[in-house]
């Protein structure tokens, strides 16, 4: 069965509707915010799109000249369960390995179960953890050679 959605390198206010959709990250990530981060670096802003609509993204940017890092990434709600996240991993890893990255790391956190069992089903290993005093908030840290 054909994907009915696509993918494709986009803006990051494309980016941002996709956002805006997504209560878990309850209006933290403005485009200033975007716009600074990824400010003099290679990065790659991918939104999958239905009917011409945004409805997930993923976001990530260099960290060196090795390895890439994923930075942001989401499923609007009534778009989940439909294998887009894992579409946009593949993309990302594809696009960072065609560009020379020899690593991705992502930091995730227990309150997104499904995106560590993405990282896990993917090969991400677990390399770290940032303590923020909570498990909640904490963060795990993956790699994966690529």
């Amino acid at each position: 069965m054909e994907p009915c959605y696509t993918i494709k390198p986009a803006s990051l206010d494309d980016l941002l509707l996709v956002d805006s959709q997504i209560p878990e990250f309850d209006g933290r990530n403005t485009l200033s915010k975007l716009q600074t981060q990824c400010a003099d670096v290679e990065h790659l802003a991918l939104v999958a799109y239905i009917d011409n609509k945004p409805v997930a993204y993923k976001l990530g940017y260099a960290l060196d000249s090795n390895t890439f890092y994923s930075w942001l990434g989401a499923v609007a709600p009534e778009c989940r369960g439909q294998g887009i996240a894992q579409a946009l991993l593949n993309a990302q890893e594809a696009w960072a390995k065609a560009h020379s990255y020899r690593a991705i790391k992502v930091k995730s956190m227990n309150r997104f179960p499904a995106m560590l069992s993405l990282l896990i089903k993917n090969d991400y290993a677990i390399v770290g953890y940032e303590d923020r005093g909570c498990p909640k908030t904490s963060k795990i840290i993956f790699t994966k050679d690529i």
